[in-house]
């Protein structure tokens, strides 16, 4: 089904052919989770070129895609193969190819017109089906009861490597591959940077402290926000965190299928801005989660996408004060017909307990 989609694609566009080099692509057409491959799908053919170490791989992962031996330079199979096939037209994935690579390409398929294609395969993984959203919450899961278990085990004076190494092996040990990125725990100051890099600094009391972690489980993304603080929160911290819920709440509440992503990203920067601190929410409100932790589709102030039945999006406002520290809270929501859904389950009491 997915193969054919990508098919009408092609058709539409008046090409004979693609080449699917993107990992997460080859992946959820294919099944193949080697990555060091290609996919090449015409209307009739479904060919994945690859080197002997995955061979077998192939035959296991990937049983309905013919397996071509490369020996040597891809670049060379691929000009036997559309020669043998008579491809005149051969999209390619620009967004993920190097100039090196589509040189060599346009050198070794002489005669062959290359197309460049942006988020062919992209459009197709923006609608998740029922397969996806299992593992989706399987991983969505993980990270909920890591986060769970770091209120029961943190304590002050812990630095945020420690907490991160805690999250870490929690998750690897509950069910997740992989993590899904490096993960954030920014405490006080250091919490002020939305992307902070993990310090030896001890964690203390009353301050607060941003929890950004995701768990791969079977190829998919979980991407979940906390903040919480160790006592008692002063007034001050507990103001700006109930801003910032107050955002989350308002966009997951207000959110709907045929919103665009301009719109359902002004249901939470509003109540910010309202409160005197739009300067200090400057990233988008959420971005799409699955095979990659960041993919379509968008909720953000330039987004145009209109929102379908089936698209995952994260909900994370935040706020963020040089010399204090940052607030953010975020979930993975699903659209439905009639109805958006929080699959992030994890609590969102300011305290740690």
């Amino acid at each position: 089904m997915r193969v054919q989609k990508l098919r009408k694609q092609l058709k539409e566009q008046g090409l004979e052919a693609i080449l699917v080099t993107r990992p997460e692509n080859q992946r959820y057409l294919s099944g193949f989770t080697g990555g060091e491959a290609a996919l090449l799908i015409t209307a009739e053919l479904k060919l994945i070129l690859t080197d002997s170490r995955y061979y077998q791989q192939v035959a296991e992962e990937a049983p309905d895609f013919a397996l071509v031996q490369v020996e040597g330079k891809a670049s060379a199979a691929l000009s036997r193969l559309v020669k043998e096939h008579g491809i005149h037209t051969l999209g390619f994935e620009s967004t993920h190819v190097s100039f090196d690579q589509y040189q060599e390409w346009k050198k070794a398929c002489r005669g062959v017109r290359l197309v460049p294609l942006q988020d062919a395969v992209e459009r197709l993984r923006l609608i998740k089906d029922q397969g996806e959203l299992a593992k989706m919450k399987k991983a969505i899961a993980v990270s909920d009861a890591a986060l769970d278990h770091i209120r029961q085990t943190l304590r002050v004076g812990m630095t945020e490597k420690e907490v991160a190494w805690e999250l870490e092996s929690f998750m690897r040990t509950h069910g997740a591959e992989s993590l899904s990125f490096d993960i954030i725990a920014g405490s006080g100051p250091n919490g002020a940077k939305p992307h902070a890099v993990l310090q030896d600094r001890p964690i203390q009391k009353g301050e607060p402290i941003v929890l950004d972690l995701g768990a791969t489980v079977d190829g998919y993304h979980s991407d979940v926000t906390r903040t919480i603080c160790l006592g008692k929160p002063d007034k001050k911290l507990q103001e700006i965190y109930d801003i910032v819920l107050r955002a989350q709440l308002a966009a997951e509440e207000g959110a709907r299928v045929g919103m665009t992503g301009q719109e359902i990203d002004a249901l939470a920067r509003n109540v910010i801005r309202e409160a005197g601190y739009g300067e200090q929410f400057g990233h988008s409100l959420g971005h799409g989660v699955g095979l990659a932790v960041h993919e379509g589709p968008r909720a953000s102030p330039l987004s145009t996408t209109v929102f379908e039945p089936g698209m995952l999006c994260t909900i994370e406002p935040g706020i963020y004060i040089p010399g204090w520290g940052g607030i953010r809270i975020e979930d993975i929501v699903l659209f439905k017909k009639d109805q958006v859904v929080v699959l992030t389950q994890a609590r969102k009491d300011l305290q740690a307990r």
